[in-house]
């Protein structure tokens, strides 16, 4: 196996010493540790259920349906999704209303070939405006979910409410064609909502769902697939009394209430829209696609007892060159990590527990060991051409500061001191020329660039994180640290976003659009 990358020497820094990189604002967070170490600490404020929560591992994990298209051409595939409204009993006996692609939770899979383009019809149901962004996607900028591009429920919508000057997008009413290319690797994507102000509520709700790009380099790996190929979309979420979701959103303005600023961490964990479910597994090995949906929070996903370990083949972006061994996986907010895990040295009747180490070890998924069987799969040395680039002399770099807002009256979060102006362009970025960018925080961040993968070439001048390994389009950044990156964007001109994908952070104006030409 590849040895893990190891990052500089960790540092270890103080609560004064955070209060004074993060403004001196003294905001209540619930932090384990301040500390640069491998494993992060949180960056949020608990929010518990009202409702009973239910006993873990009393429901099988359900799998999220494939999409099927409505028809297909030569190189083209089309499909119709209706975002509507669902009532769902996700704690027994209580009904939770959800926000959903074709009312599910999460949406249905798009299965997809790379080079063949997906066109999809969204049609908006619901009462809220959305705008669906396809996280990871090289797509065109009209596609893309630019967050003013509003798709407009039929019976409209009483004003926008926004932070900022609400003019300038795409608005339709009724439905909106995307189109997505795929050009590119294989890769684990996920599509979510991208509403200007409102995308933590809505994602909250449920408009989320996976995007899977298969190319033949990938069919060609002997890797477990069919039924051992298993996508897991991880989220927390708290529930009122009704068992209606709970979220603290701000009563007169968007974004979330003071208290929750930091981000919003709920106390039942959901596994594909179940919470804390069980899955039956042959004692062979499974590949799973782990997506982190939370709004703000992160895991350290780890098992309960051993020998299982993950192997990971892929990140963001597609597959790694080699296989990385992990005892754990840290996975920030919008994250997906590509993992074999081989359940062989099990007995049948034996369990195993998929659990956060984050906090304090608790319950996410169960797996029972039911039989002994056969097994054709392996996995090779060698999975991808991916290489890792040398980083370039003479390029243009770029510096983007991700700081809580402090000037001009500003509440939130800010992007190189500045909250987001759909107006305002930070940087114009030209076509196939790789550029370093470079990202500098205050408190943790998970950074996520649109249209363009990128690869990590250091964090505080030193080598690569443990989880920095291939294809990104989502760096965990932590408190205080200075992430410098290699990207370079191709084909596809106009607007694009990077912003922070902790969802409150987001809404409150962490974001900053530049523009390819």
């Amino acid at each position: 196996m590849k040895p893990q990358p190891n990052g500089a020497r960790p540092m270890k820094m103080s609560r004064r010493g955070f209060l004074a990189v993060a403004g001196g604002t003294g905001a209540a967070l619930t932090l384990t540790d301040c500390g640069l170490d491998p494993s992060p600490s949180q960056a949020g404020e608990l929010l518990r259920s009202q409702a009973p929560l239910p006993e873990p591992f009393q429901v099988p994990l359900p799998i999220p349906p494939v999409k099927k298209p409505i028809r297909t051409e030569a190189g083209t595939d089309y499909y119709r999704v209706v975002q509507s409204k669902a009532s769902l009993e996700i704690l027994p006996g209580l009904k939770t209303e959800i926000l959903g692609y074709d009312g599910l939770l999460p949406g249905p899979t798009f299965d997809v070939r790379s080079g063949r383009t997906t066109v999809v019809e969204q049609v908006n149901q619901l009462d809220v405006p959305t705008a669906v962004h396809l996280h990871g996607g090289h797509t065109p900028a009209a596609s893309d979910g630019w967050p003013l591009d509003l798709l407009m429920p039929p019976g409209g919508h009483e004003g926008h409410g926004g932070h900022h000057n609400m003019t300038g997008g795409d608005v339709k009413t009724g439905s909106r064609v995307y189109t997505y290319p795929n050009t590119q690797r294989a890769a684990t994507l996920w599509y979510h909502d991208h509403r200007m102000d409102y995308t933590a509520p809505q994602v909250y709700r449920g408009l989320f769902g996976f995007h899977l790009v298969r190319d033949d380099e990938e069919d060609r790996l002997p890797l477990p697939a069919g039924d051992r190929e298993i996508p897991l979309v991880i989220a927390d979420r708290a529930f009122a009394e009704d068992g209606s979701f709970l979220y603290p959103a701000a009563k007169d303005r968007p974004g979330v209430e003071s208290a929750y600023m930091e981000g919003v961490i709920a106390d039942v964990t959901l596994v594909n829209g179940a919470p804390w479910p069980v899955h039956e597994v042959d004692a062979v090995r499974y590949r799973f696609r782990i997506l982190n949906a939370a709004n703000a929070r992160r895991y350290e996903l780890g098992f309960d007892k051993g020998p299982a370990k993950f192997v990971q083949i892929g990140s963001d972006g597609g597959l790694l060159d080699a296989p990385i061994e992990h005892d754990t996986l840290v996975i920030a907010p919008a994250e997906r990590f590509d993992v074999i895990v081989d359940f062989s040295q099990y007995q049948p009747g034996d369990e195993v527990t998929l659990v956060n180490k984050l906090d304090n070890n608790a319950n996410v998924l169960r797996f029972k060991v039911a039989r002994k069987a056969t097994d054709e799969s392996s996995i090779p040395a060698k999975l991808s051409s991916y290489a890792v680039l040398p980083k370039p002399a003479g390029v243009v770099r770029r510096k983007w500061k991700f700081t809580r807002g402090d000037a001009g009256g500003h509440k939130g979060w800010t992007i190189n001191g500045k909250p987001f102006d759909p107006a305002v362009m930070q940087a114009q970025v030209k076509l196939d020329q790789y550029e370093i960018w470079t990202f500098v925080t205050d408190v943790h961040h998970p950074v996520h660039v649109h249209l363009a993968p990128f690869q990590v070439l250091s964090r505080r001048g030193g080598g690569i994180g443990a989880y920095d390994a291939g294809w990104k389009d989502t760096v965990d950044i932590r408190p205080a640290e200075v992430v410098d990156v290699l990207v370079k964007f191709t084909a596809h001109k106009g607007k694009y976003l990077i912003h922070c994908h902790n969802l409150e952070h987001e809404d409150m104006a962490m974001m900053a659009g530049f523009e390819t030409v």
